[in-house]
């Protein structure tokens, strides 16, 4: 059976209390399990940043009612590597359910979680005047997400415990 693709319009909303609990209730228990580098990223302190810091922004998407990924952005500071006198919108977080990861479940529930939340990070960077520039460190296991996205790498960073470092330029 063909895993569904996420609907571009189903725009990523503001996390909401809900999101927060499928993470919780959901989601960690069977990452933990999985070993999953992101089973430890504390959601509930994205959301409160993101409530109480101007330059944080945290977004959820959802399917059937219930959360399939998340997003947790930097708006203000961060620079391109290519170009250092350009703003970009920097992804301090993304995640997709355990059940949307390529590399835990064949067939996925559903496909595109990823690629749904980083469009809407180059779109929220357009709307920013940032031209679409968007930039991200990624952890090993989903460099090949990036790669297929054909986001350009600029190779590990000594600065950020060598993950490597990807950016999207002007759309």
């Amino acid at each position: 059976m063909k895993s569904p693709i996420i609907d571009l319009k189903d725009v990523p909303a503001i996390v909401q209390s809900r999101h927060l609990d499928d993470f919780e209730n959901l989601w960690r228990g069977m990452l933990l399990e999985l070993n999953e580098e992101d089973a430890f990223w504390s959601w509930a302190m994205k959301k409160r940043l993101s409530n109480n810091d101007a330059r944080f922004e945290a977004y959820a998407i959802e399917y059937e009612g219930l959360t399939q990924g998340l997003m947790w952005l930097e708006t203000q500071w961060h620079r391109s590597w290519p170009n250092p006198i350009h703003g970009l919108v920097y992804v301090e977080a993304l995640t997709s359910a355990p059940w949307n990861r390529q590399n835990l479940e064949d067939p996925l529930y559903l496909k595109g979680v990823g690629s749904a939340l980083l469009l809407f990070a180059r779109q929220r960077s357009v709307s920013l005047g940032y031209q679409g520039r968007v930039g991200l460190h990624s952890l090993p296991e989903v460099e090949e997400s990036y790669q297929r996205q054909n986001m350009p790498d600029y190779e590990q960073d000594p600065d950020k415990e060598d993950l490597r470092y990807f950016e999207f330029g002007v759309m």
